[in-house]
């Protein structure tokens, strides 16, 4: 079995994956604060839960876009799973060819979704990423990450207007009866949830532009599903998409170098 763990800025996810069949999942919140016991011990009690024993282990892929938190994930691992996880970067082998100015600057979460795009969607494609940030990632038909764009999330920009707007009451984000809102509640539905949308439309025509007619849309992260139902330019939702880069690259570079087939 092989356990991935991506650390974002605001969950820390896993995933169990058995051949290529991922079996538990997992999300944790991101805290700066928590030790590597801390972590450890959690780690433990859900692999535990899911009926997998650290022996049964194969190894360990991690991403972080939270360098603080890396080497304490790391130091867990290594005590209660007794493994040392493979760390994703753009040094190792990734089966993509990646473009960017800086290789070494591109996110390990961009790393994996662009290598699970690239081996099972194939491109040209555009990866949107609903995180902390929102990402959008281009990959070439022949398989290289050309680079990208990152927005805001939805979740921060929705904190930063309730916090700088006194009088703006905080609301669910969910779909309002129409789009001109005829109540306070309606109006910031409204401009939260489909002022985002259009914005993911917008950057989604200006990536077909450079990319060709061809490119696909494919949509990951907590928010994909919500935003998905509100607009026809994503293609395919893929919620557990960075756990399947990181299992196709833990594959890619282990002794045969060869992901295993879908």
């Amino acid at each position: 079995m092989l356990l991935t763990i991506d650390i974002g800025n605001t969950n820390l996810t896993l995933g169990l994956y058995e051949g290529t069949k991922l079996g538990g999942r997992w999300r944790l919140a991101t805290d700066h604060e928590r030790m590597p016991d801390e972590y450890g011990l959690q780690i433990l009690g859900l692999l535990q839960h899911g009926g997998c024993a650290p022996t049964q282990l194969d190894g360990i892929c991690l991403s972080s876009v939270v360098p603080p938190l890396t080497s304490r994930v790391v130091q867990a691992c290594q005590q209660y799973l007794h493994q040392s996880p493979l760390v994703v970067s753009s040094e190792l082998k990734t089966g993509v060819t990646i473009l960017y100015e800086d290789p070494k600057s591109v996110g390990a979460d961009r790393i994996a979704d662009a290598v699970a795009v690239h081996f099972l969607f194939g491109g040209p494609a555009c990866v949107v990423d609903f995180g902390t940030a929102t990402t959008f990632n281009a990959i070439t038909a022949d398989g290289s990450y050309l680079g990208g764009a990152i927005a805001p999330g939805i979740g921060i920009a929705t904190d930063a207007l309730f916090q700088r707007a006194a009088k703006l009451p905080r609301v669910d984000l969910l779909p309002p009866p129409s789009v001109i809102g005829r109540n306070t509640v309606h109006a910031l539905q409204s401009g939260l949830l489909y002022g985002y949308v259009a914005m993911v439309e917008g950057m989604v025509a200006r990536f077909r532009q450079e990319l060709g007619p061809d490119m696909k849309v494919i949509a990951t992260g907590g928010n994909s599903e919500r935003v998905a139902k509100q607009t026809s330019v994503i293609q395919t939702i893929a919620p557990w998409l960075t756990l399947d880069g990181l299992r196709i690259l833990w594959e890619l570079n282990q002794n045969d170098g060869n992901p295993l087939p879908e």
